[in-house]
């Protein structure tokens, strides 16, 4: 008998457990969505907002440590959360990492200094870390993945939203009551997201004490960090050869390599290394982080540019990414749904990175005296990639592995995702800073750079006040440093896609187990397992004979539409 078949005859010995009602399912969505929407509000609400900021602290040449430290915290802790919460559940610590977020947005507001700024953006991301993945986790705990595609649809459509209501409202708090909202904002939606995680979030607890795997931890953090400062640092701040750089990249290196061995011995590893056996996780993994470093590259800076080069203020700005959000919108939606009717997923991700590649290239192509249209299309179409790809890549995963390690695998997912994001962020924004600086010299006469002061403080607001013939030549030269980029990585979405067409479209589960000996936590959901509808191949011919118990087979119902 296979490995597989035997585990489906353990499992056919669980209860199913029936469909959440509905009235217990909304609010808990409900409050699932908050918290998404509070970490992800934040990877984008400065988008429109960090010109004028890093203007008044004087800090652009640190501007790109406002978005990447966010993400460097956030991509620390999300193994973390992961781990946690399939070990001790996932309520608690979804309402400590709203309190973290929050009082880090409280630190960003009274911020005086690029350096208080930088500290409030790395305690928000920490809590950040688990909003989004716990969120994502929770669905699993009470949602079977042949239902999940359109609720994770939906959580699409919630990033979707913030990334344009993000940079609009960027936009109008730096134009109207002050940047220090984008930090505000965050209390009353915190507040909400409290609420709905004490009162409505019944989710299953588990019993025990967790095991942390501190060594993991510690060099997972490391390795990170210095990859991080290799990106950020590397061809700007130091040379390539310089010993900074050569050191932190020999640490990387090190640190990496100690962690698998660590991993591969500990009793609880923070990553385990089995995942790593699965084709689809491997695939949708490595998928996802080339897709993080377009994204993040793109949407990072962005707002930014339409800011810079076509003369929008900041509001109008976060307008102009309408159209990435409604595509996003609806395709992530709509896809959900299809895929929950059908049960087919596998080729929406690989058109989704078709799109992007083909949005890195013709946002390559703007030209700040080419119509605004133009480059709202060009945002649309990376919208459809984005809509089509990020919340499927998830399902995928999810739907490999087992409820008790969809924590952990969905974590450490979405951590090489946002290592992606993470390098896309550091290494666009460094390598603008650095071209924009050059550029800026080359074309620009002491004389008119006298008149501006120094790069440090170059906003909208004084570009806009320039002489003519110098306002176009700094307009050219900022548009000139940053829309290359984007064509060095529109390969990473043909990338993208060419792996994804070798992603093995395993039936979606239909139910949520726990098994029979568990016992249900008081008040909350009672789910501890997941059991994937799969075809099992005998690899010993007599088993050809012998189908199982009917709870072992896929069944035609099984398969057919869920209505």
């Amino acid at each position: 008998m296979t490995t597989t078949s035997r585990d489906a005859r353990q499992g056919s010995a669980s209860a199913p457990v029936s469909a959440v009602p509905k009235g217990t399912l909304v609010p808990l969505f409900i409050g699932l969505m908050l918290a998404m929407l509070l970490a992800s509000l934040n990877q984008t609400v400065f988008a429109t907002a960090l010109p004028t900021i890093v203007g008044e602290l004087n800090g652009v040449s640190s501007m790109v440590w406002v978005i990447t430290a966010f993400i460097l915290a956030t991509t620390i802790a999300m193994p973390i959360y992961g781990k946690l919460g399939d070990q001790i559940g996932r309520k608690p610590l979804l309402i400590f990492a709203i309190s973290v977020f929050m009082i880090g947005s409280v630190v960003g507001g009274l911020s005086a200094d690029m350096g208080t700024l930088i500290v409030a953006r790395v305690i928000q991301g920490l809590g950040g870390g688990g909003l989004m993945i716990l969120s994502q986790a929770a669905i699993a705990d009470v949602v079977p993945a042949r239902e999940r595609g359109k609720y994770m649809g939906v959580m699409g459509g919630v990033f979707a939203l913030s990334s344009v209501i993000g940079p609009l409202l960027g936009g109008w708090f730096t134009d109207g009551p002050g940047w220090r909202w984008a930090f505000w904002i965050n209390l009353p939606i915190g507040v909400l997201a409290l609420l709905a995680a004490t009162f409505f979030l019944k989710l299953p607890r588990q019993h025990g004490r967790p095991t942390l795997d501190w060594g993991g931890m510690a060099l997972i953090a490391t390795a990170t960090t210095s990859m991080v400062l290799v990106t950020t640092w590397g061809g700007g701040t130091y040379a390539w050869t310089d010993p900074v750089v050569l050191g932190l990249i020999a640490l990387f290196v090190v640190t990496a390599v100690a962690f698998v061995l660590v991993e591969r011995r500990t009793a609880e590893p923070l990553i385990p290394m089995t995942l790593f056996k699965e084709r689809n996780f491997v695939l949708t993994t490595i998928a996802g982080l080339l897709i993080g470093v377009a994204m993040f590259g793109a949407l990072g800076y962005m707002p930014t540019y339409l800011q810079m080069s076509f003369g929008l203020d900041a509001t109008v700005a976060g307008l102009a990414m309408i159209p990435m959000m409604a595509a996003m919108l609806i395709t992530s939606t709509t896809s959900g749904a299809l895929v929950s009717r059908f049960g087919r997923y596998k080729w929406y991700p690989v058109a989704g990175a078709l799109s992007i590649a083909a949005a890195m290239v013709l946002l390559s192509q703007m030209d700040p005296h080419e119509p605004l249209w133009l480059a709202c299309a060009y945002l649309g179409l990376l919208g459809v990639g984005l809509g089509l790809a990020m919340q499927n890549l998830v399902l995928i995963v999810q739907n490999t592995f087992p409820i008790t390690m969809v924590g952990t695998a969905t974590a450490s997912n979405n951590y090489f995702r946002q290592i992606g994001a993470t390098l896309g962020s550091s290494l666009v924004g460094s390598l603008f800073a650095s071209r924009l600086v050059s550029l800026m010299a080359e074309r620009l006469p002491a004389a008119s750079a006298g008149q501006m002061g120094s790069a440090d403080s170059l906003t909208p607001a004084v570009v806009s006040g320039l002489p003519e013939p110098v306002h176009d030549l700094v307009i050219t030269a900022y548009s000139d440093a940053l829309t290359p980029i984007f064509l060095w990585i529109a390969p990473l979405g043909l990338i993208a896609a060419v792996l994804l067409m070798f992603v093995h479209e395993k039936p979606l589960a239909t139910r949520i187990e726990r098994s029979s000996e568990a016992e249900p936590t008081t008040g909350s959901l009672s789910v501890a397992s997941e059991q994937p509808s799969r075809t099992t191949v005998p690899s010993d011919p007599a088993e050809a004979d012998d189908p199982g118990p009917e709870s072992e087979r896929t069944s035609t119902d099984e398969l057919a539409p869920t209505r």
